[in-house]
């Protein structure tokens, strides 16, 4: 693994090129509002394209030493957080339905084109490269996360606890001959695996744990948070915000070898990944509220212990001391990815004309001692960047 002002992308990091990635990073909110024909395991509502890249992005993480080639399992990541963005511009396709093939990829590839392009040129164009990799499968690592992309909706209809008839249909058609048929010739043993759970037989081995984790840390994208989605007054749920945050990473940790040359793009996202994976069990606690830190610590710690307990004991053990990293916030890692997670609420409040800051009585001195300190921290360009907006809001209501 490289570091991160090399991998993936270039990373600008002078004052303009942060203005360009913010206003990409508040751009791409858009992708919480995308829906997906495929729906949670619970049957609730329909997965959007935002949670769907988080949780995609999270399988490959864990399924990358099962896979039959050697793939760089960091840029598996990156593509696949980065794999859908263009629906934004271009719409999600059922893949049950018929499409013009060359129109969708004339649209894609615009959408491309026009978001990519809001960032400085370097990096904008790295990622455009990066997705066209993606989209083509010109490497056995593209080849790994669109496998990925295909066995991820197929668990997720499989292991519902109310999947409908409908959706089951469309599952069992994927597989004989759809684009999840692929992995037969990409990834026997996943395919094998939804064989069995499509004939409901016992599965068993490490991709069978790894379902199991799936289909547990599927109930995140139904943990509400305090905080609203930039582009709409709903509130945003844990899923689709870790997904929001490993794009941050993705975009900014260039600006980390700044502070550190210790820290490394690709640690700082899979932290960010699975930063509130725990709420899955504990649910979110809002800064600006009242609550029991210690208590709120040691729910956590269990939460942590049951969730990545499910998974292979390797990948298990691995993800648990990723994990502890972050809350502890003492590596320049942990501290950077802490930064980012304290800022992206604030972009939210304020597109939001304040968001929930009058509902929680939030003052500026409040702020500046919760949040803009850990900002500060560990990415003090970044608090100087949203410094004037904030000072605004706080001038014009209160």
């Amino acid at each position: 693994m490289t570091d991160a002002a090399h991998w993936p992308v270039p990373a600008p990091n002078t004052p303009d090129d942060l203005d360009q990635q913010l206003t990409f990073l508040r751009e791409i909110d858009r992708l919480k509002q995308i829906n997906r024909n495929n729906l949670l395991t619970t049957n609730a509502r329909p997965e959007n394209t935002a949670e769907h890249s988080w949780h995609v992005a999270l399988l490959a993480l864990v399924a990358a030493p099962y896979f039959p080639k050697p793939v760089d399992v960091d840029r598996a990541i990156a593509m696949l957080l980065i794999h859908d963005i263009v629906e934004i511009d271009a719409g999600d396709h059922p893949i049950h339905l018929r499409h013009d093939q060359s129109a969708i990829a004339a649209k894609e590839e615009a959408a491309a084109t026009r978001l990519f392009g809001l960032l400085p040129a370097a990096q904008g164009t790295a990622l455009h490269t990066l997705w066209r990799e993606f989209d083509t499968g010109t490497s056995d690592t593209a080849v790994f996360a669109r496998s990925c992309d295909h066995l991820h909706p197929e668990l997720m209809v499989m292991t519902g606890t109310r999947a409908s008839d409908e959706h089951i249909q469309i599952g069992v058609d994927n597989l004989a001959t759809g684009r999840a048929s692929r992995l037969k010739q990409t990834w026997p043993a996943a395919y094998d695996l939804l064989e069995a759970l499509h004939s409901d037989q016992a599965a068993t081995g490490p991709l069978a744990d790894i379902t199991a984790f799936i289909n547990q840390t599927d109930a995140l994208k139904q943990v509400l948070r305090a905080t609203p989605i930039l582009s709409d007054h709903r509130q945003e749920n844990s899923g689709e915000h870790s997904w929001h945050l490993a794009m941050f990473g993705l975009i900014l940790s260039g600006h980390a070898t700044d502070l550190s040359a210790d820290t490394q793009a690709a640690t700082i996202i899979k932290m960010l990944l699975i930063h509130d994976i725990v709420e899955v069990d504990v649910g979110d606690t809002p800064i600006h509220g009242s609550f029991d830190a210690a208590e709120i610590e040691s729910q956590e710690q269990v939460a942590a212990t049951r969730i990545f307990g499910l998974l292979p004991q390797k990948e298990g053990a691995e993800l648990t001391a990723l994990w502890q990293e972050f809350e502890a916030a003492q590596s320049p890692n942990a501290i950077f990815a802490k930064s980012i997670d304290r800022a992206q609420p604030v972009l939210a409040n304020l597109a939001q004309h304040g968001g929930t800051w009058p509902t929680y009585h939030v003052t500026r001195e409040q702020l500046e001692a919760r949040v803009a300190a850990k900002i500060k921290r560990g990415f003090p360009a970044l608090w100087n960047a949203i410094k004037p907006e904030i000072d605004l809001w706080f001038a014009n209501n209160t």
